[in-house]
């Protein structure tokens, strides 16, 4: 008989929910929306009850179709969305929803934490290099941080703060969900700020940082090991799910490491870009390294020993969203249309009629700040140098080539952390479907970009590849080798110069007009305007 893993990946858009076998292989998956809730004032939340009966119908749909069996279950691992924030009382009842990564609210009081009588980038020496010294990094100044997020709790919802038990994550609460146990990973932990993280095998509260950051130790989950089994699925999701109650829960991981794992770059130094809503530019690294310029570190990564560069490239995907919803298909006076469900596709053969540069035209992707390589609340997008001639197929090109733009900026700070170069990078998300963006990828990186097979599966294949490890059925090499490349695209030397100087403009654009961007955003910014 064949055994499965399941695993639940939760994105902002909703829970997938999969099967894999024990070579890594997809038997199934099953997708629902949730619905994402914006507040006033930079708000961002979503209702976890929405997450958990998301998931069960999901499971439901899942065991159904694929015709598994729950008694092939031998596991079930869980990633999520990262930075997020779930008040929880002693009871294990939910407080109120639960504020995601998006969130900008807690800014202010981060922005007052971080202060100090003398400052780099903005942050009170003595207080950055005590948590780059114990963590890695520091907490950012866009309030999107988990410590920013409980901050505001505690300013502005005062009883929400006092009757809380713990605040966990995402990904922590639905295994406190699956199995009634309040914990945390060693991984997924990193964004609260109050971590000793130096000895990558024994990651540790620090009571310094817990008093710098002014919050409550008892308020913070238990610390178990990365990948680690935490305890079996409650009597109640076994019974419904007619799973056994001897099933594993593993530790599970954010969905930036469990992509790690899932792009088949997995040993050190090997590199991956994902794609999706945001866009990251990762590897593992067997050191522990801060970039406090470009807001790059190394922190614990999802197999137990290492650490992963991490950063964040705000909107990536979401570019093309924004063109689709706001600009090509925005309801109003002049058109009701819905867009068509292969819109993604049109866009592609559009993008493509357009020649390699796009004529000039140059697309900033800034649409909400930036985190990586440049920390930057208030810079934001732009069509740039447009002229009478150009067509949306110009536009839609630029758009495509920004983000890689984008890309390459961080790559350029990720090799110097790494001091070595990046020669093939594992292309995963939505966007490594589009075989233009793979191509414009090779071209305006200059490294060969290897598309991922399913590359929308890389989460979730990420997170049965770790629990497959957690229980020993497969070591790292075998779960390297069960990632599939689909094709490997690589530079063409033409394009490669034709990019190279529109890289140097990309950039210069933004160091001369970053003051422009402040003047005209950090009002409308404070007023929750934009």
């Amino acid at each position: 008989m064949l055994r499965y893993v399941l695993t639940i990946d939760l994105g902002t858009s909703g829970p997938k929910v999969s099967l894999f076998d024990t070579q890594g292989r997809c038997a199934g998956y099953e997708f629902e929306e949730v619905p994402l809730l914006l507040t006033d004032a930079g708000g961002a939340e979503q209702r976890p009850s929405d997450w958990t009966n998301a998931i069960s119908s999901c499971y439901r749909k899942l065991i159904s179709r694929s015709g598994i069996s729950p008694s092939q279950i031998i596991a079930v691992n869980c990633t999520s969305q990262w930075s997020g924030t779930v008040c929880l009382d002693k009871e294990g009842n939910v407080l109120m929803n639960a504020i995601i990564w998006m969130d900008t609210r807690g800014a202010k009081y981060v922005d007052k934490l971080t202060r100090g009588p003398i400052r780099v980038e903005g942050y009170g020496i003595a207080k950055i290099l005590k948590w780059i010294n114990l963590t890695g990094g520091g907490p950012t100044k866009s309030g999107k941080d988990s410590l920013a997020h409980i901050l505001f709790l505690k300013n502005e919802l005062p009883k929400v703060y006092e009757r809380t038990c713990k605040f966990l994550e995402p990904k922590d609460y639905l295994n406190y969900w699956l199995t009634g146990r309040m914990c945390a990973s060693f991984d997924s932990i990193t964004l609260h700020w109050v971590t000793d993280n130096r000895d990558i095998n024994n990651i540790t509260y620090h009571d310094g940082l817990i008093s710098l950051a002014g919050i409550d130790k008892e308020k913070l989950p238990e610390l178990v090991g990365t990948n680690t089994v935490i305890g079996t699925v409650r009597d109640t999701i076994a019974d419904n799910w007619g799973l056994s109650k001897n099933t594993p829960v593993i530790s599970g991981t954010p969905d930036l490491h469990s992509a790690a794992v899932g792009s088949g770059a997995i040993r050190d130094y090997e590199g991956h870009l994902y794609v999706g809503t945001s866009s990251w530019l990762v590897c593992h690294v067997p050191f522990k390294k801060t970039d406090i310029f470009h807001n790059m570190a190394t922190f614990p990564s999802a197999i137990p020993g290492r650490y992963v560069i991490a950063n964040e490239q705000e909107t990536a995907g979401a570019c093309l969203n924004f063109l689709k919803n706001n600009i090509f298909y925005h309801t109003d006076a002049l058109s009701s249309s819905p867009a068509p469900a292969d819109f993604y596709k049109i866009l592609d053969k559009i993008a493509a009629t357009a020649p390699p540069g796009s004529d000039g035209v140059l697309f900033l992707p800034w649409l909400i700040g930036e985190r990586s390589p440049i920390d930057d609340h208030t810079v934001r997008g732009g069509i740039f140098n447009l002229s009478l001639h150009h067509t949306r197929a110009h536009i839609m090109r630029s758009v495509l080539e920004g983000v890689a733009l984008n890309a390459r900026w961080l790559l350029m700070y990720v090799e110097k952390m790494t001091a070595r170069t990046i020669d093939n990078i594992h292309f995963i998300g939505g966007g490594a479907n589009s075989e233009l963006w793979c191509s414009i990828m090779a071209d305006v990186l200059n490294r060969h970009i290897h598309q991922v097979e399913q590359p929308l599966m890389a989460n979730s294949r990420g997170a049965a590849i770790l629990a497959l490890l957690a229980l020993r059925e497969i070591d790292i090499d075998e779960a390297a080798r069960s990632v599939t490349i689909r094709k490997v695209f690589s530079p063409n030397s033409d394009n490669v110069r034709l990019y190279d100087e529109k890289f140097e403009c990309f950039v210069d654009i933004y160091n001369r007009n970053k003051t422009l961007f402040a003047r005209l955003n950090q009002k409308l910014i404070t007023e929750g305007k934009k």
